[in-house]
């Protein structure tokens, strides 16, 4: 079985202060949690972007700043987020891409996400998949829910996205499917021969998720942007305590860590010079 890839999506666009005091804002708070997660054993680190109040922002230059913040401290995969907030534009969203990242979200259709619905039309998506395509950014699929696999692989066939297939599981979302195993399974099942996949397990899902992916022979993220819990009523102490906690349960499953090296080679991205 090939080494585990950990993500840490340290940030999120919506949980703020108030519910966890521990998330990042700044361009330095959120580097500084990266570089605690990097140290722990994630080899990937997911971000948005925050404005000093904790508004999400997609703005392209507040990107950069996180990432040349990142940079200073660690050669973590950077991956960025395309989906920005609910009710953000696709040129809002798409802002980015433009410090040209190693990686970028690319959601796969659209889905009711709590009160709001996150939007992604075939037209959206062939937009995000040209636009990464551009700029040799490695894409990961978000699927939140069976049918997105497909619209997936129709860009893919379209020859939007080439190289090596990366796909994210998210389970739990309230208006996507559920956090269940025989779920999971049957979306393996529908992947291309060689192509990757990970779980993102949301809140109370994501433990259990998590380690049903690292017996599945799949890869896993956690981090505050889909859970602020370390177990019921506890709060994390930050993303790094549950990327250890992971490398922990990978090492008695004899499951080893992806360097981000490793990881590079994996997903057949090229290192940042």
């Amino acid at each position: 079985m090939e080494k585990l890839i950990i993500t840490a999506a340290v940030v999120g666009a919506e949980v703020m202060k108030e519910a966890q005091p521990r998330i990042p804002y700044t361009p330095e708070e959120i580097a500084d949690e990266v570089l605690k997660a990097y140290e722990a054993g994630a080899s990937i680190v997911h971000i948005h972007a925050r404005f000093d109040d904790g508004r999400p922002t997609q703005d392209a230059k507040r990107y950069q700043e996180i990432i040349n913040q990142i940079r200073q401290r660690c050669d973590i995969i950077i991956q960025v987020s395309t989906g920005g907030a609910v009710g953000m534009s696709a040129e809002e969203r798409l802002q980015s891409l433009e410090p040209v990242p190693e990686m970028g979200t690319l959601s796969a259709g659209s889905v009711n996400f709590g009160d709001g619905v996150f939007f992604n039309d075939p037209i959206m998506m062939e937009q995000f998949a040209r636009r990464m395509k551009e700029l040799g950014i490695r894409p990961e699929f978000e699927i939140f829910e069976v049918g997105m696999i497909a619209n997936a692989l129709r860009l893919v066939d379209a020859g939007l996205v080439t190289g090596h297939l990366h796909f994210d599981f998210v389970m739990g979302v309230p208006g996507g499917m559920p956090a269940q195993l025989p779920l999971l399974i049957h979306m393996i099942d529908q992947l291309p021969p060689g192509a990757t996949w990970s779980v993102a397990g949301i809140g109370r899902y994501e433990l259990p998720m998590a380690t049903h992916a690292i017996l599945l022979g799949g890869h896993v993220r956690v981090g505050f942007e889909d859970n602020i819990y370390y177990r019921r009523g506890e709060l994390a102490e930050s993303n790094a305590q549950l990327v250890a906690r992971i490398v922990r349960i990978a090492e008695e499953l004899g499951r080893p860590i992806a360097t981000p090296a490793e990881a590079r080679k994996m997903l057949g991205i090229v290192s940042p010079s």
